[in-house]
């Protein structure tokens, strides 16, 4: 695997409580909230139902980003959660995790995130694309579908580019990416307030809109809950991104009392401006145009602000999702830089740019395979067949709680998690019944597809199987090591 990097440069501290705050909020806010309240308002028909599910997600992340908090404070370390997992549980667990993160989670969501900024760029600037029988003749097949590496060939490319740029920019300084994170961020916060503002000041809306229940019907029993289940699943796509801030804990400062903090107030801001721009929505839209709306927000701009509503939502929406990638790209290469040093990565990962005092090569490592997801065109499955194991990790994480208190019980804990043993446990349950349901929910969605004549798969299950791919790495690293 390599031998071990021998060198004396180091990761610097330079990110205070501003930029941390920056990096939590702008991990999270990406295309979701501009896209999912559609699909979301479909399932569950009533805009209370909406706007409940909305609340719940946001107090469970809020929930698991106090518990997240004290762990941190204990734990102050580059990795993140990767850093916790290893002394909570052991290598085993903390490598399924990286590998769960640099194989799909983290490079999956840069990759369909900035494909959404490179979609909305080619609505404003059309790019070149290949004749459809050219691309359909250069088919990949696999076991969940046919891939078309060349089609949309102008977004892949722009897409591919601008993770290329941002990479470079956080290959530069983690203070460069913090000053790009900031600035997308404030940019991101400030476009959807002046929708939201827009919506109530100059759109002839109505507050009836809020209470009327599509003329649909509202579903019932199993069906309600099936419906829930699959909505508070989308809305929790939307809120994730929260725990980001830990892996780069090495180059924060006063790690221990900034990271709880930015936790605490990127996860109360983040729900402040998605239930606003929600409300926002349904004030304009009743719930059976929300339901049939292919962008909201678009929808919404273009009633209260006319012919540049639609110009005014895709440069958002590209502000939102470049300033997300940044985040996400800047925090997780940390990750794969700590399981090098660890040895539980390729040894050349374990690199700090000796100018730059970056993890040069984890954040390249991290681009080539990011762009190689982006051409396989494969990276909104393969997100969506790990939400399940991603899960299945913060429900460990926060269980990790109680396991630190009894292995460390005098370690400094500058924050201990507001309602404890409460508010952990009830992340903790939440998260094994939302595995629970997302189970059966999958099951019945693969049995419905069947009985259309479909070819479905069980998104679950193929998550666990794409963790599992990464047995025999761990045991190859594990052996290196041991040697």
């Amino acid at each position: 695997m390599g031998k071990p990097v021998n060198q004396k440069a180091v990761l610097l501290k330079q990110l205070g409580l501003f930029t941390t705050t920056m990096i939590v909020i702008g991990s999270v806010i990406g295309s979701g909230i501009f896209k999912n309240p559609s699909s979301m308002a479909a399932l569950v028909r009533s805009p209370e139902l909406l706007l409940l599910v909305w609340l719940g997600a946001g107090i469970v992340t809020l929930f698991g980003a106090l518990t997240n908090a004290e762990v941190s404070g204990v734990i102050p370390s580059t990795g993140g959660q990767y850093e916790y997992f290893r002394i909570m549980y052991g290598d085993f667990t903390a490598f399924m995790y990286g590998w769960a993160l640099f194989f799909v989670i983290q490079t999956g969501s840069i990759a369909s995130i900035t494909y959404v900024f490179a979609y909305y760029f080619n609505s404003i600037f059309p790019l070149f694309n290949l004749p459809e029988e050219t691309w359909r003749s250069l088919a990949v097949p696999l076991p969940f579908g046919t891939i078309y590496p060349l089609q949309e060939l102008g977004i892949k490319l722009l897409t591919v580019g601008s993770v290329a740029v941002l990479t470079m920019v956080n290959y530069l300084g983690v203070k460069e990416g913090g000053i790009f994170q900031s600035i997308f961020t404030v940019s991101k916060i400030v476009a959807i307030l002046v929708l939201v503002a827009a919506a109530f000041m100059f759109g002839e809306g109505n507050t009836v809109n809020l209470f009327e229940a599509s003329k649909q019907g509202v579903p019932v029993g199993m069906a309600l809950i099936g419906a829930v289940v699959l909505t508070m699943n989308k809305a929790l796509w939307a809120y994730d991104g929260w725990n980001s801030i830990t892996y780069v804990a090495g180059e924060i400062k006063e790690p221990q009392r900034n990271i709880p903090k930015a936790l605490m107030i990127g996860s109360i801001s983040i729900i402040f401006v998605y239930a606003l721009i929600n409300l926002a929505y349904l004030y304009i839209l009743p719930i059976d145009s929300l339901m049939s709306s292919e962008s909201v927000a678009a929808d919404v701009a273009q009633i209260v602000m006319g012919k540049w509503g639609l110009t005014f939502v895709a440069i958002a929406v590209m502000i939102s999702t470049l300033g997300t990638s940044n985040g996400t790209i800047l925090a997780s290469a940390r990750v794969f830089f700590a399981m090098a040093k660890d040895g539980f990565f390729f040894r050349r990962v374990n690199y700090i740019h000796p100018k730059f005092h970056t993890p040069s090569k984890a954040l390249l490592w991290q681009c080539v395979w990011t762009c190689v997801l982006v051409f396989s065109g494969t990276f909104d499955m393969l997100t969506e067949m790990l939400i399940f194991v991603s899960w299945a990790f913060y429900g460990l994480g926060a269980y990790g709680v109680f396991i630190l208190r009894k292995k460390m019980p005098t370690a400094d804990r500058p924050y201990r998690v507001w309602g404890y043993p409460t508010v952990p446990i009830v992340f903790i349950v939440f998260a094994i019944v939302f595995l629970i349901f997302s189970i059966v929910a999958d099951v019945q969605q693969y049995i419905d597809g069947h009985a259309r004549g479909e070819d479905p798969i069980i998104n679950s299950l193929y998550g666990v199987v794409l963790l599992a791919i990464g047995i025999p790495f761990y045991l190859r690293f594990k052996k290196s090591i041991l040697r």
